[in-house]
């Protein structure tokens, strides 16, 4: 989905439930889809403060769940007890690596694990309508901070 397509539906979503469009959404719709990483409320809001000191935490929070009601984004639990968002791109499928210790998420697609998850529904009679994996663990960063450490 591409920046234009997102700022339409959101546009649209908020005309249906005769919502406003107002300033301030379309400032943090805007650094959302510029960032397309995942995102906690915290993270979106201390990026916008510098430049945009009249937008509430409150505001931002509130905005990001508009993202995910109108299907712009998506909220995700990454076992940090945060709830992050990323923007949805489409029908384009990814998985995620997250480091247990920084917090780095990594998205990656594998076409062999994509096949082996539909080859093992298919064994069990089930049809997938959604997945998600999830692979946690320590990122190459964090594994050599912690070499070093025990050296």
């Amino acid at each position: 989905m591409s920046s234009r397509n997102s700022k339409a539906d959101f546009h649209a979503y908020l005309a249906t439930r005769k919502l406003k469009s107002t300033s301030q959404r379309e400032i943090i719709l805007d650094e959302f889809l510029r960032a397309g990483e995942h995102l906690s409320t915290e993270e979106l809001y201390l990026r916008l403060r510098e430049q945009h000191p009249h937008i509430g935490h409150a505001t931002v929070h509130r905005t990001l769940k508009l993202f995910a009601a109108c299907g712009i984004a998506e909220s995700r639990h990454f076992g940090d007890g945060q709830t992050r968002y990323e923007p949805r791109a489409g029908e384009e499928h990814h998985d995620h690596l997250i480091c247990t210790e920084c917090g780095a998420i990594v998205e990656f697609e594998n076409p062999q694990i994509e096949a082996l998850q539909v080859s093992v529904a298919r064994q069990h009679g089930f049809r997938i309508e959604r997945h998600r994996l999830e692979l946690y663990g320590r990122c190459r960063k964090c594994q050599g901070a912690t070499l070093g450490r025990s050296l």
